[in-house]
């Protein structure tokens, strides 16, 4: 059997200031927004500061699950602590559809009793939160957008953004027209991309707990790869999966010619070597073989072939 792990911790705190910066920032805003909605009476500056508060806790437990990824491995443990940033965002996802659903409950009470609202604190409020969000946007632009936690926070920061163009929007509208009934409509459509988020990060928190195939990798196209490598006859009992973000692994038992066990070790490397640079798996356990098996277990899959 051969067992590979490539150590992909290195650069894994890479972007961990930029991050506690955002957050900083995310955290002054997100005062000043709650503050000014109670003051103004806007449902569309409430909602955004309820936007920021989640995506605060986001990057904090990004930073939190950063910190335990870098953990060693223990006799208990063998994979390590880097399960708990799919954890901490799975956690995320509920309070993004929770929020979402509150915005969504207050958006229609004023539906049925549009609130007067003090449209040019709502537009300073929400001003001030636009130029903060751009700035963290800058601040995420020049880190490691490979880190899933920097690129989870950008897309953070970035739907932030968007809401508060969306509470301006809605401010000029309401100081010229007069109109309270435009802040529950601006609520609604924070409400919508805080809830979309939300289920995006349920669905790829739940993919990985599920231990399902990264969607970039056709599980097809990798068998179809490893048989092409020199000295392999056959490849069956393939898994593949995500033990967390950016770190894939594979297992597979692999039938090759009756080779020495040199011989046997650059068929390892090879396979590892294209899976690494083809899919970016990582962590690979091996089983070589001279035979195959006569059956594999139910549920298992054996042989995969694309359907005529």
């Amino acid at each position: 059997m051969s067992h590979q792990h490539n150590d992909t911790g290195q650069g894994t705190t890479a972007g961990t200031g930029r991050l506690k910066l955002v957050l900083a920032v995310i955290l002054v805003i997100m005062v000043a927004e709650f503050v000014g909605g109670i003051i103004s009476n806007s449902l569309a500056l409430l909602g955004d500061a309820g936007h920021m508060l989640v995506d605060g806790l986001a990057i904090s437990l990004s930073l939190f699950a950063i910190t335990m990824a870098a953990r060693p491995a223990t006799a208990s443990k063998t994979y390590g602590y880097h399960r708990v940033e799919i954890m901490a965002a799975l956690a995320n996802g509920i309070l993004l559809a929770l929020m979402a659903a509150y915005i969504f409950y207050e958006a229609f009470q004023r539906f049925q009793d549009p609130p007067e609202v003090q449209a040019p604190l709502m537009l300073i409020i929400a001003s001030i939160g636009l130029v903060a969000n751009t700035i963290g946007i800058l601040v995420l632009k020049g880190a490691n957008r490979n880190n899933l936690n920097i690129k989870a926070a950008f897309w953070h920061i970035l739907g932030d953004t968007i809401s508060s163009v969306g509470v301006i929007v809605g401010g000029i509208i309401i100081a010229i027209t007069g109109q309270g009934i435009v802040d529950p409509i601006i609520a609604v459509f924070i409400g919508v991309i805080i809830l979309i988020g939300a289920v995006r990060l349920v669905r790829e928190a739940g993919d990985i707990l599920l231990e399902a195939v990264p969607k970039h990798i056709p599980v097809d196209t990798v068998i179809g790869i490893l048989k092409g490598v020199p000295g392999v006859e056959e490849v069956h009992d393939v898994h593949i999966w995500t033990i967390t973000s950016g770190i894939h692994a594979l297992s597979a038992h692999l039938i090759i010619e009756d080779r020495s066990v040199s011989e046997a070790g650059q068929i390892v490397e090879l396979v590892n070597r294209e899976l690494n640079s083809q899919f970016s798996i990582s962590h690979t356990t091996l089983q070589l073989e001279c035979e195959k098996c006569e059956s594999c277990p139910s549920g298992i899959i054996c042989n995969i072939s694309r359907p005529e």
